[in-house]
């Protein structure tokens, strides 16, 4: 029984000496490992992407040469459907967590043909010609129904060269566009929209007596419709800076 006695004694003896020293050693608390929060959903920023779709002629049936002085509108170069596809590049900025405003500059290839002398890919066999490629720098003003949705108008500027099978010459008309769509935010950095246009575009020359029988003259107009759907990624450049939370 004493034996039993000394060796709990001696148990609760070094149980005590083992906590005293635990006590006397130096308390460290581990640094907090910091995890960033993911990048917000933001639609202000710089953003590129893609598009693909088509487009069709918008002639208000003033097609023939004859049409002379911009009578009726001028002369409106016939184009049939076919393909449209290219990239856009832009800038959004939201004004409020509700309106944005932006601005977006894109550039197409276009497969918009006629067979009937004033539109088509340039062919002197067929005689037809048609819009080879267009352009656009637009302003958009949208509206986010939700964080990740944005219904917006856009116009502006327009471009492109448009090609006679007649006169077997092209050259490079300018004028406007105007349009709108709808864009999903599906990712905190990817988008995808779906958007239509309708462009109308002339040449610049205005000599003799202003008769629309040229290419380049300011009484002769190509007009489209397009509508395409496209895909954009949002780089966040030019956006605001996340509130980091504290610890």
């Amino acid at each position: 029984m004493k034996k039993l006695l000394s060796a709990a004694s001696l148990i609760a003896l070094a149980l005590s000496a083992g906590s005293a020293l635990a006590a006397d050693l130096p308390y460290r608390k581990d640094t907090p490992v910091y995890v960033p929060p993911p990048p917000p959903l933001t639609w202000t920023g710089v953003y590129a992407g893609a598009n693909l779709g088509g487009g069709w002629g918008a002639g208000s049936g003033n097609s023939n040469y004859w049409n002379t002085f911009g009578l009726n509108g001028g002369v409106t170069n016939n184009l049939g459907g076919g393909v449209i596809g290219g990239g856009q590049v832009g800038y959004n900025y939201s004004l409020t967590p509700m309106f944005l405003v932006g601005l977006e500059t894109d550039f197409q290839g276009t497969s918009l043909s006629s067979g009937n002398g004033n539109g088509g890919p340039y062919s002197p066999a067929a005689g037809n010609g048609g819009l080879e490629w267009f352009g656009t720098v637009r302003g958009r003003v949208g509206v986010t129904l939700m964080p990740t949705l944005l219904i917006y108008g856009t116009g502006g500027f327009a471009y492109g060269q448009y090609r006679s099978g007649w006169t077997e010459s092209s050259a490079i008309q300018t004028g406007w566009t105007a349009g709108g769509g709808v864009e999903y935010m599906f990712l905190p950095n990817w988008s995808a929209k779906l958007e239509y246009l309708y462009s109308d575009i002339s040449g610049g020359n205005t000599n003799g007596y202003n008769a629309g029988i040229g290419i380049n003259n300011v009484n002769n107009h190509t007009r489209w419709n397009t509508v395409r759907a496209g895909v954009s990624y949002h780089f966040n450049l030019g956006a605001p800076a996340p509130v980091l939370a504290k610890y």
